[in-house]
């Protein structure tokens, strides 16, 4: 046998662990291999996700082509449908799934770009709505029209955000740019349902104090019911005997309270995007840790395969529905104002999020000491660049205004819903495939990365790889990755204060938390499983 293996009875090789320290020095040759095969897969992958739009309109022609057009109406966009079935699917894997300290090390730079920033690029685009679609034969439209269509195109596209940005090679500008297209989309749903119940023809400061009052109690009720709802369903899971009995038991359950979050949103007229997502980030931190090592594989990959699917069928959902005869032939007579009209959403979309984007990185590196902690101008441009795509939050809003149950009669409105399509379309295909080719070209060597940049914790559900591995192990691989970045960790704790944020939180988490919802550390007890006779060997994995 050779150094480090020695022979079984049965004649079989089993690794020596005590020899299997030079495992560490083959850790990057194994990781290289591990890239060059998942980057054709991750580039495939994004590849098909930005092209669905593509494929949703090819597959519009087929059908028009055999059904001779009578066909038209048989995929249109439903808002009920992508808000109710396929956007909460999406949004909780993504908090699911989120590097929680890296989007916590940035949420103050992430509300700014998510809640302010889309309130001004809202105004950007009402103003030069106001000032162009004013001049132009488009129809009769008043104030609160032009701030909808402000609302409607400020609501950035997270899914397509999900699929071009990679959280593992950018995390900074991943967080920072899906961080705030979900508060965007938030916002942007708020702002586009405040519009609605206020008269805007007679604006004074109280309306304006109102509306201010309003989004905040949103924002926040949002946020502790999804936090509320998952609490519950990690003390269920710990506490309750009858949801540890099977992992159909307890992956059902999560994906119930998981959704039963987003419906109590939705019946309370709160923001369902923020609530699930915010479920999804402690149903993450406390229940997925709860539950047998069956169920956490079962959950991990049913969560992102339910998120994918919801995503394949929204980009071929909108691009089948842009072949709708009804909303063309109510604007075949005007194709130069659709253009032009287009070409002016396309053009404010782009002035609003610079409008919103280097101000606010400038005032967020203001409170930055580090500047490996600041946002170069190289990053602003990537983080405005991967924020210009607009998709079904767009397509949804743009629906609730101008059409009924659907249809579209008049010119004015189908001219806007038409506009709304190739807008969509064009970001999308155009603004997504351009992401990744700018990001290496503005970002060759990594920059992107900030020195800050927190690895997933090896037993968060973002980092499973092995799926026997038990709690607090780890693969070769990422053994081999603690050992060469031992040095930097011992640095960055020598000159990192001790007693920030998330020093105080850790303490709290650990003494009030953890003991009454479970998390990381918590072994699950299931009568007879190997779980409880090897509980008491397993130690507290390290956080």
């Amino acid at each position: 046998t050779g150094k480090g293996i020695r022979s079984t009875k049965n004649g079989g090789r089993k690794l020596n662990y005590d020899e299997a320290a030079g495992a560490f020095h083959i850790g990057p040759r194994i990781r290289g291999l591990h890239e060059l095969v998942r980057r054709p897969a991750l580039c495939l992958y994004s590849h098909w996700s930005s092209s669905g739009g593509e494929s949703g309109v090819c597959t519009g022609v087929v059908i028009l082509l055999v059904s001779g057009g009578k066909s038209s109406h048989l995929l249109v966009f439903s808002e009920d449908l992508f808000f109710i079935y396929l956007l909460p699917p999406i949004i909780f894997n993504a908090g699911f799934q989120v590097k929680k300290k890296q989007f916590f090390r940035n949420f103050i730079t992430i509300m700014l770009f998510g809640a302010i920033g889309t309130l001004i690029s809202c105004c950007v685009i009402s103003l030069g709505a106001i000032q162009f679609f004013g001049r132009m034969d488009i129809g009769e439209f008043d104030v609160g029209d032009y701030i909808a269509i402000g609302a409607i195109f400020a609501a950035t596209d997270s899914v397509c955000t999900l699929q071009i940005l990679n959280q593992d090679q950018t995390p900074l500008l991943y967080s920072l740019v899906f961080g705030e297209g979900v508060v965007n989309d938030a916002t942007s749903v708020v702002l586009f349902n405040a519009i609605q119940g206020f008269d805007l023809v007679n604006l004074n400061p109280h309306i304006g104090l109102e509306f201010i009052g309003n989004f905040l109690y949103l924002f926040v009720t949002s946020t502790l019911l999804g936090v509320g709802t998952g609490l519950v369903s990690a003390y269920i899971i710990k506490t309750l005997y009858f949801g540890r009995h099977s992992t159909d038991r307890e992956v059902s359950l999560m994906i119930l309270m998981a959704y039963l979050s987003y419906m109590l949103a939705e019946l309370f007229y709160l923001s369902g995007i923020l609530t699930v997502f915010f479920c999804g980030i402690v149903m993450s931190h406390y229940t997925w840790h709860n539950v047998t090592e069956s169920s956490r594989v079962t959950t991990k990959h049913a969560f992102a395969t339910l998120s994918f699917v919801s995503e394949i069928f929204i980009f071929l959902y909108v691009g089948m529905d842009a072949l709708d005869i009804e909303k063309w032939s109510a604007v075949s007579d005007s194709p130069g104002t659709i253009v032009t009209v287009s070409s002016v959403l396309l053009a404010l979309v782009l002035l609003g999020r610079a409008a919103f984007v280097f101000p606010l990185s400038f005032l967020s590196n203001l409170s930055k000491k580090s500047p490996n902690d600041k946002i170069d101008i190289k990053q602003q441009i990537v983080i405005w660049w991967a924020g210009l795509m607009r998709g079904a939050v767009s397509m949804a809003l743009a629906y609730n205004k101008f059409t009924s149950g659907g249809h579209t009669h008049l010119r004015g409105n189908a001219i806007l819903i038409t506009s709304t399509i190739i807008v969509v379309l064009f970001s999308t295909v155009v603004f997504g495939l351009m992401t990744q080719p700018l990001i290496r070209f503005l970002l060759p060597d990594g920059k992107s990365q900030s020195s800050t940049a927190v690895s997933s914790h090896a037993g968060s559900p973002k980092s499973i790889t092995v799926p026997l591995l038990g709690e607090g192990q780890d693969s070769l691989e990422d053994l081999a990755q603690q050992h060469l970045n031992g040095g930097n960790r011992l640095r960055a704790l020598l000159t990192t204060p001790t007693h920030t944020v998330h020093y105080y939180w850790r303490k709290f988490d650990n003494a009030f938390m953890r003991p009454v919802f479970g998390g990381r550390g918590f072994v699950p007890f299931v009568p007879g499983s190997p779980t409880e006779r090897t509980s008491a060997s397993i130690t507290t994995p390290f956080q």
